[in-house]
C-alpha cells in the first residue's frame, strides 16, 4: 500500500514541478498546486491550541501556512503543519510537498 501512495506523491509532485528548472522552481510549483487546491481556511492544533490555517505562502526558503487564533497570527512550515482528521480537501499536495522536500 506505501508503495501505491508513494506513487501517487511523485505523479502529484510530477505534475507540479513539470517544466520546472531546479529546487526553488519545483517548490514554487508545489506551492501554486497547493495554493489552487488546499480549502482554507481549516483549523488544526498548535502546540495544543486550536487555530486556523487562513491561507498558505511561498517564503524564500519554505511553504508557510498563515495560522490564526482572535487577533495573533503566526507563520507554521508546512513540514511541520499538524493535519486533523478529516483533512481538508487537497491537503494531499500538504502531503506532496512533504514527500517532495523528504527525498
Amino acid at each position: 500500500m506505501a508503495s501505491k501512495d508513494n506513487a501517487a506523491l511523485e505523479a502529484m509532485i510530477e505534475e507540479a514541478t513539470a517544466d520546472t528548472d531546479g529546487h526553488e522552481d519545483e517548490r514554487a510549483g508545489l506551492f501554486t498546486m497547493i495554493e489552487e487546491h488546499l480549502a482554507v481556511p481549516f483549523t488544526t492544533t498548535v502546540l495544543g491550541v486550536e487555530a486556523t490555517v487562513r491561507k498558505v505562502e511561498l517564503a524564500a526558503d519554505n511553504i508557510v501556512a498563515v495560522c490564526a487564533r482572535g487577533r495573533h497570527r503566526q507563520r507554521i512550515d508546512l513540514l511541520d503543519l499538524p493535519l486533523l482528521t478529516p483533512a481538508p480537501d487537497g491537503a494531499a499536495w500538504i502531503d506532496a510537498y512533504r514527500h517532495w522536500a523528504g527525498r
